[in-house]
């Protein structure tokens, strides 16, 4: 591979190789001479504050340390000699060549100055996640939309990535489905009669039994017994048990791919827990073999508490005293045929963060199995989304809100804002719906992917669906503006021309441009898309500025004209793709 030249790394780069090679001269630790963008862009557009760590290293004043290194800088190319402010920061103003060099870099590189991973790895991310024979729930929102972006994250940094739905689809709730289907039939001996009645089986009918099965569970012991030991049987391969459970998870399966897609989300596996289940068996026994497995009060147990530990760490319950295996056996054994089939060197497991204990006790048992080391697992955990009372999300009459019913909300409310705007009035039905649906997921993802995933927030849609301020809407109003323009360029003929920064507005545009690649790096390292969502409206912003300042069509200098028209074409190309990154598509007009 050809070594990357050195405007197709990004200002901070640059600049902090040539503030190595001078600390370097001054018998200083390079390591001490990183530079990032700065806190104060009052006094320079990128600092470093490395004088201070160098000067207790060595035992000199900070400032002494900062003014030898000025008055050593050498890379005027790059920047003016940097000032000092403070105890001994450095700050440092790109030269309008370097800034235009890297904007051109940026314009010419498909991926729009995105660098890729050194070392690709095989990545796992388990996100999704709903349970068949449920509709899925606003609660299922969070763990699509953030595992979705890391998906395309990881993938676009250059990783081999593998999304799995990761379905419930084998645990107590079929065994109370199961149940309430015998008694409604009044009994399970009539194969003719069974068959009928999964024939005219809707994901209608599985929402009004589940609910139903598991209050009435809630009261009467026997049928909570009864529904334990259907469980059982279906784990154990009992019919018609078997032919139940696949009829309901059929007609589940369609409804849920269907949402996902009305949601943006694809996966390439589309595996539940049951997939994991023929594995089981073998599993147990063998860590039963191995003395990692013992008896307590009738049950299954791997202890996975460690000497040390702050709190209590309850053992991994495997085999219930009723014989069925348990959440975290299936999640163990999905581990295990993970490693089998597809052996990831990164598990992501994109799950509301109040399940950290639970895959704590996965994760450790699947050290102590040998599965995959502990630093492989990662519970990439997320807060919720809550109502205005500051609790999860429930629908006016208390109850929890489906997520298909959600979706259509947040349409609605798209198409009122849109005829509102008075957008859309030539466009056809087809054409109308198609961006409803774009500004209404746009409104979703970015209001949720505009916050760290491990805080909560209060959802909004008023002030989601807004075109102006930080929201998705806008966003997409941003990138068809954009769009409008080359196509009016186009028609007038314009063409690009070789990137020359000149004004202010033109450098706030170049420096936004160049803030990608560590966006970036900092959304697939922290697993955070937020940097990502943050990048993409100061991205929109520095072209409104630039936009407001440096007219394109109107301008009469033909190299300004080309240069500000390559300008607007990077800008495109890197906000489609930071937006594509979250999961959000942008339509050809607004």
């Amino acid at each position: 591979m050809t070594a990357p030249t050195k405007a197709c790394q990004d200002l901070a780069r640059q600049l902090s190789d040539a503030n190595a090679a001078v600390f370097a001269r001054l018998g200083l630790e390079p390591k001490h001479a990183a530079v990032r963008r700065s806190d104060r862009p009052d006094l320079g557009e990128f600092q470093c504050n490395g004088a201070l760590a160098a000067a207790k290293q060595i035992g000199r004043k900070p400032q002494e340390i900062a003014a030898d290194a000025a008055a050593a800088w050498d890379a005027t190319d790059l920047a003016d000699a940097p000032t000092i402010a403070g105890p001994g920061f450095l700050n440092f103003v790109t030269t309008a060549r370097a800034l235009s060099a890297r904007a051109q870099a940026i314009a010419d590189d498909p991926r729009a100055g995105a660098s890729a991973v050194e070392t690709p790895r095989r990545v796992l991310v388990d996100y999704g996640g709903p349970n068949v024979a449920k509709p899925m729930h606003v609660g299922h929102l969070r763990a699509s939309i953030i595992g979705e972006s890391l998906k395309r994250i990881f993938r676009f940094r250059g990783d081999r990535v593998w999304g799995d739905a990761h379905f419930g689809d084998w645990g107590f709730q079929m065994g109370l489905l199961i149940v309430a289907l015998e008694d409604e039939l009044g009994g399970l001996g009539d194969p003719a009669k069974v068959a009928a009645r999964l024939k005219s089986l809707t994901l209608e009918d599985l929402e009004a039994m589940y609910p139903a099965a598991a209050a009435k569970a809630r009261d009467d012991a026997a049928f909570r017994d009864r529904a334990r030991k259907a469980t059982a049987g279906l784990q154990s391969g009992e019919e018609p048990h078997r032919t139940i459970w696949r009829a309901m998870h059929d007609v589940s399966m369609a409804a849920l791919k269907r949402e996902f897609s009305a949601l943006g989300v694809d996966f390439d596996l589309w595996n539940g827990e049951s997939d994991a289940d023929p594995l089981i068996p073998d599993m147990v026994a063998d860590l039963k073999a191995r003395g990692l497995i013992e008896e307590d009060q009738g049950a299954q147990v791997l202890r996975v508490a460690r000497e040390g530990d702050k709190r209590a760490l309850p053992p991994l319950l495997v085999v219930s005293s009723e014989g069925t295996a348990m959440y975290g056996t299936t999640d163990l054994a999905t581990i295990l045929q993970r490693e089998r089939e597809i052996d990831p060197d990164l598990y992501l497991y994109i799950v509301d963060q109040r399940q950290g204990d639970h895959f704590e006790q996965v994760f450790r048992a699947a050290e102590l199995a040998g599965y995959a080391k502990r630093e492989q697992l990662e519970h990439i955990g997320f807060g919720t989304m809550n109502g205005p009372d500051g609790k999860p999300f429930k629908t006016r009459a208390g109850g929890v809100l489906k997520l298909n019913d959600l979706i259509e909300m947040a349409r609605e409310k798209a198409r009122a804002r849109l005829r509102e705007a008075e957008i859309g009035a030539d466009f056809s039905a087809e054409e109308f719906e198609d961006v409803a649906h774009k500004v209404a997921i746009a409104a979703l993802k970015f209001a949720d992917l505009m916050n760290f995933r491990g805080t909560s927030y209060v959802f909004d849609l008023d002030r989601f669906m807004s075109f102006e301020g930080k929201t998705g809407p806008y966003l997409l109003y941003a990138a068809v503006r954009i769009k409008s323009i080359l196509r009016k360029a186009g028609e007038a003929g314009v063409a690009a021309a070789p990137i020359v920064i000149a004004a202010a507005e033109e450098r706030g545009l170049a420096l936004a441009l160049d803030g990608f690649d560590a966006a970036l790096a900092q959304a697939y390292d922290k697993r955070a898309p937020h940097f990502l969502a943050e990048h993409a409206f100061a991205l929109a912003q520095a072209f409104s500025a630039f936009y407001g300042n440096c007219p394109i069509l109107q301008e009469t200098d033909a190299g300004a004209q080309g240069s500000r028209l390559a300008l607007a074409q990077a800008t495109l190309k890197q906000l489609e793709i930071t937006l594509d990154l979250l999961g959000i598509a942008a339509p050809e007009r607004m």
